[in-house]
């Protein structure tokens, strides 16, 4: 029995979203670690023998610290055998991948990683917003709204002021502020999209702009977990179109 851990990006919500890899990498497992941005669904592609335990973080909620994730990974690849961390979105962005590959390295155990589509631009793509578009926005900027502070991310100062679209991802309690900040800067007509659950069955979600957004992601009832998407991309959504046409007096 060898130990061994694999890092696994399950994609950002439907389960069909996975790598091919990464289903793989399932099939081979003993134990799977799961997170709750990861597809249920995702389960079934492990052995019935395979032990499956969730660690996710829920909004206020924690099943495991991520000292206790790792020391699980560890004690479970030396008893077990091949542990499979199944992490939503890309376990390199904003998921702690990086730091649970490490630690297991330091114990001695083998290690591989298998990317996932990451919901920066997987959520805006499957509501047919791109995050880049010729004309349009020349780059993008995907940045926490939860910072290891708790305070907003100096980074997003910066990227407010910039023409290129900014994805924020975990951010939704910190949408008052961000919204501010837009406005702050002058930018308070620029198109902006929150979404809850992207890519899956219960998806929900508002377009407008940022100035009016706190009024509606509460009129909407949009909840965690969610991302916002800032900039002129957002304006090529359908809706975005027909509303603000509309306020205008123009046609569709």
């Amino acid at each position: 029995m060898e130990a061994k851990l694999t890092l696994v990006g399950a994609g950002p919500g439907d389960g069909e979203l996975i790598t091919l890899k990464g289903i793989r990498a399932l099939e081979k497992a003993d134990v799977v670690l799961y997170d709750e941005l990861a597809s249920n669904a995702l389960l079934d592609f492990a052995p019935v023998h395979a032990m499956k335990i969730y660690v996710g973080k829920k909004a206020g909620e924690t099943s495991f610290s991520q000292d206790e994730i790792n020391g699980l990974i560890v004690r479970l690849a030396r008893k077990k055998g091949h542990v499979v961390r199944l992490k939503g979105g890309d376990p390199f962005v904003f998921g702690r991948g990086h730091e649970e590959m490490q630690y297991a390295r330091d114990y001695g155990i083998e290690v591989e990683v298998v990317p996932g589509v990451s919901s920066c631009i997987a959520v805006p793509a499957s509501m047919e917003i791109p995050v880049t578009r010729r004309g349009v926005s020349e780059s993008f900027w995907v940045i926490t709204g939860t910072t290891q502070d708790g305070t907003l991310s100096d980074d997003l100062r910066l990227a407010v002021q910039s023409k290129a679209t900014v994805v924020v991802l975990m951010g939704l309690s910190k949408l008052n502020e961000i919204c501010e900040l837009y406005k702050h800067f002058g930018r308070g007509h620029l198109p902006m999209a929150v979404i809850q659950n992207g890519t899956r069955a219960d998806e929900k979600s508002v377009i407008g702009q940022v100035w009016e957004m706190p009024e509606l992601v509460r009129e909407h009832g949009i909840r965690t977990p969610a991302i916002m998407i800032m900039g002129e991309v957002v304006a090529l959504h359908p809706s975005y179109a027909y509303e603000y046409l509309q306020h205008a007096g123009i046609s569709c």
